[in-house]
């Protein structure tokens, strides 16, 4: 695809043109920012400036339509999405545990992405699957019953080869 606007491919400016020629067309801005979310991964500063120059919409309240939605994404996602659900029934039943195991073997926090862009690691407050507690989604699959141990399993299946990294021990 051609790009001539801050990196935004043809197709979206066109939709954007598009939208712009309809009433009250600055009311599409966010199925604009989805579209290039779905296109790159994330929205990058330089998008929602560009969004704002062709949709003649401030930039600041770009920027705060898309911080608002919890959705939107500012870093790059891994090639696989890993979330670790916290609502509450989650959370009783050892969801921190999980997620603490995930960021170990990833070596990163939630909201990063691992440095070859294959991991990013996430919490939600709530995916909806209380009674599978704890709830761990993957892209679009979802493994319930999560324990600790299940984490390194679950990881390579999508081709995780790196080792735990092991804590050094207290010498006492």
């Amino acid at each position: 695809m051609t790009s001539t606007h801050a990196g935004l491919p043809a197709d979206i400016i066109n939709y954007i043109k598009e939208c712009m020629g309809n009433r009250h067309g600055e009311s599409y801005l966010i199925p604009v920012l989805q579209k290039i979310q779905n296109q790159f991964g994330y929205l990058s500063k330089a998008h929602m400036d560009e969004v704002s120059q062709l949709m003649q919409i401030p930039a600041v309240k770009v920027t705060g339509v898309a911080t608002f939605y919890h959705f939107f994404s500012f870093v790059p996602k891994g090639q696989h999405r890993v979330t670790v659900c916290m609502g509450t029934a989650c959370f009783v039943r050892g969801a921190g545990q999980v997620l603490t195991r995930f960021s170990e073997f990833l070596g990163i926090n939630p909201g990063q992405t691992t440095s070859d862009g294959k991991f990013s690691l996430e919490c939600a407050r709530c995916l909806g699957a209380c009674a599978l507690a704890p709830v761990v989604l993957v892209n679009d699959r979802v493994y319930g019953a999560v324990q600790p141990g299940d984490v390194l399993k679950i990881l390579k299946e999508y081709g995780f080869e790196k080792a735990v990294q092991q804590k050094p021990v207290r010498q006492l």
